[in-house]
């Protein structure tokens, strides 16, 4: 009979009569893994395997549970961390012997990547992995989110990013000011990317981008390519010498590494200039302590330095903006801002409280642009400056 599977801690010299074994880490002693470091850490999860099946001994791996119960916040390191609570996947149990065999198939993926030295997609590995199962009719692969929740899995039992495993998602980020970067042995003058700027990749990790030269003084990201054009377009980085980022909204993975890279390796501080709104809220709360899905990876993510600019609930009245900027609150925006509200990094910052009970007071929600009906550029020459002088922000 197939065993249950119970979520377990590693700290526990034995689970179930079985000897627990470090996981493998593919880190090195930089704290990023290199090919060599990644290969060698899915040799040992292969030779594990392998090695208990010609014993006749039934195969497991040990996954990290990457789940709300299995994270806590650091509040020395002002970040979240995942715990030691970990799921055992076993090849002979019928309930988990297709997520098993996914996570090898995903790992001999990963493998041929970086023997060939080469990248993919995570659409490209979902096809690299998808075929019908020889004598069924069943495909290894249901859909792209069930091969990208596997890639997760093997992130965490390896110890590795993504982008050590040589995968990509799709880019979705800008950057321009005054720093020169080189991506892939290339130079990037980011003070000469006209109007599109540079396209933050995917992958940032140092044997891909290495920085050169940099005047700037700090970092202003921005919610949306929509005000970053209006940043761009009037020389806001040029005139007050900064690195003027965005990530379409919620900052990818790339994006998120980039600012973390440039405020640890560069001493950069860095400003949000967010919406209004529990989801700006949200999305600065990534930025700063890390999220729940990347918990693991919150000391290569997370940024407990960056600042909350604005745009604020006071706003409204300290600049006196019109009724039509009003974006009423929905029943799902008042729940999320309560939740957001009890998060052990805003719980006990009487800023951060006042200016959430300010928002529900309100009743409404605004967005940046909600500053263009001041003047096209009021947000880029008045109220950035304006907030930057005052040092008048949020942490």
């Amino acid at each position: 009979m197939a065993k249950k599977t119970t979520t377990k801690k590693t700290t526990a010299k034995k689970v179930s009569g079985k000897k627990v074994t470090k996981k493998p880490s593919a880190r090195g002693k930089s704290g990023a893994a290199s090919d060599k470091d990644t290969m060698a850490a899915l040799m040992r999860l292969a030779d594990s395997v392998s090695k208990a099946g010609l014993a006749g001994s039934d195969p497991t791996m040990d996954v990290p549970s990457r789940t709300l119960s299995n994270t806590s916040y650091n509040a020395k390191k002002r970040m979240l961390e995942m715990g030691d609570a970990y799921q055992q996947r076993e090849l002979f149990n019928l309930n988990q012997a297709k997520k098993f065999m996914q996570t090898m198939l995903v790992g001999k993926g990963v493998k041929n990547l970086i023997d060939q030295g080469k990248t993919s997609s995570l659409r490209g590995m979902f096809y690299a992995g998808l075929h019908t199962i020889q004598g069924t009719k069943e495909k290894t692969f249901g859909d792209q989110t069930e091969c990208d929740s596997v890639l997760e899995d093997l992130e965490v039992v390896l110890g590795a990013m993504r982008e050590e495993l040589h995968v990509f998602a799709k880019k979705r980020g800008t950057m321009v000011g005054n720093i020169t970067v080189v991506d892939a042995g290339d130079d990037i003058d980011c003070r000469r990317m006209g109007t599109g700027g540079y396209a933050i990749p995917s992958i940032c990790e140092p044997n891909v981008i290495q920085f050169k030269k940099c005047e700037a003084k700090f970092i202003l990201h921005v919610e949306k390519d929509t005000v970053w054009q209006r940043f761009n377009e009037d020389r806001f980085w040029e005139k007050h010498n900064c690195i003027l980022t965005e990530g379409s909204g919620q900052p990818t993975r790339g994006v998120r590494r980039m600012l973390q890279r440039l405020h640890d390796e560069l001493g950069l501080p860095i400003y949000c200039l967010l919406d209004c709104d529990p989801w700006g809220h949200y999305i600065y709360s990534v930025i700063k302590q890390g999220s729940i899905s990347l918990a693991y990876e919150s000391q290569r993510m997370a940024i407990p330095d960056a600042k909350f600019l604005g745009i604020r609930a006071m706003d409204y009245e300290r600049y006196d903006l019109s009724d039509d900027v009003q974006i009423e609150l929905n029943d799902r925006d008042i729940t999320r801002a309560k939740q957001i509200a009890e998060y052990p990094w805003f719980a006990k910052k009487k800023p951060w409280q006042m200016e959430i009970q300010k928002m529900l007071k309100n009743g409404f929600k605004m967005e940046v642009e909600a500053l263009i009906t001041k003047d096209i550029s009021y947000v880029t020459e008045v109220y950035v400056p304006e907030r930057l002088q005052a040092k008048d922000w949020l942490d």
